[in-house]
């Protein structure tokens, strides 16, 4: 039988519901100076993407801070679990010129769930404002996973040590992060950079390599003094294949930043290949993350230029 009450609350709730998904739709905006700042109900956490793909909680970064986009794209916004997306296309302001996605600022668009990104980089900063450390290494997966083994305590910790290493980090989020704290308040004296693996499969070389000029660039503008030992891309797979040989044009793009703004480039990449151009799962156990003796290779082939930068 059709209850006319309860017809019109369920009309009402709807209407709620509508009114409710309506308020915690984000909102975008930009500034005359290209700020992109992204806004929703407080305490919200709202996922975004610069691509035009729709947010969702594996697949995009969590808005943490504004974002410098003078150029065009189109950012979408959601604050989870129930928001609508908002969707703002962006012109270029001016002439500004699209950079290439390695050079734009973002947090990490990786399964947050399962890895912390936001949790280790308050870690982070807060960590090098209490240490004010000597040396750096900053990077990816590859770098964060050496902290804590015999060669870290060997011959890192000795000389006041800071990791900023992340899972998956590509250039574009190591970028994100230096502005955002990980560089504030010190002034190592050197920087051990490594960074692109994770870019490979999805930029051009040149624009990995662009990328990671940015972050030497980065890191001068902020702290002048510190030297920069940049790190060749490290190979990665059993056997030689395009993959690799991509990996080697980047580095071939990078060595020519050698010698500029205080960045000395290391190529260490044949230490961990065996004659015919393999890697052992003694080196790299999953041919890719270095196993402690692979960390220990590392150590041991970059110790003679550390020692020098740091005027051992």
């Amino acid at each position: 039988m059709f209850n006319p009450y309860l017809s019109l609350v369920a009309v009402s709730l709807l209407a709620t519901a509508a009114a409710q998904a309506e308020i915690a739709r984000p909102v975008i905006q930009r500034d005359a100076t290209g700020l992109v700042t992204i806004t929703a109900a407080p305490g919200a956490v709202i996922y975004y993407t610069i691509n035009g793909s729709d947010p969702d909680q594996k697949g995009a970064g969590v808005y943490l801070a504004p974002l410098q986009l003078p150029c065009k794209a189109v950012v979408k916004a959601r604050s989870f679990d129930s928001s609508p997306v908002a969707t703002t296309t962006l012109d270029a302001q001016g002439d500004a010129p699209t950079p290439p996605r390695t050079v734009i600022p973002v947090t990490q668009n990786r399964n947050w769930s399962s890895y912390n990104w936001e949790q280790r980089h308050n870690s982070r900063c807060a960590l090098v404002r209490e240490r004010k450390p000597a040396l750096i290494f900053i990077g990816d997966s590859i770098t964060h996973f050496m902290e804590g083994k015999d060669v870290w305590k060997k011959y890192y910790e000795p000389r006041n040590v800071v990791n900023l290493g992340f899972g998956w980090d590509m250039t574009e989020n190591v970028l994100w992060r230096l502005q955002q704290g990980e560089l504030d308040g010190y002034s190592p004296k050197v920087a051990v950079v490594m960074i692109g693996t994770n870019n490979r499969d999805s930029n051009s070389s040149a624009d990995i390599a662009t990328g990671i000029r940015a972050i030497c660039t980065e890191i001068h503008q902020r702290t002048p003094a510190t030297k920069i030992l940049l790190l060749g891309i490290f190979p990665r797979g059993e056997k030689p294949d395009a993959g690799r040989q991509k990996l080697e044009e980047i580095n071939k793009l990078i060595s020519a930043f050698d010698g500029r703004d205080g960045i000395t480039f290391l190529d260490i990449g044949a230490k961990f290949l065996g004659a015919d151009g393999t890697i052992s799962k003694d080196i790299m156990g999953d041919f890719l993350h270095p196993t402690p003796k692979g960390y220990e290779v590392w150590a041991e082939a970059m110790e003679p230029t550390l020692k020098k930068l740091f005027g051992e």
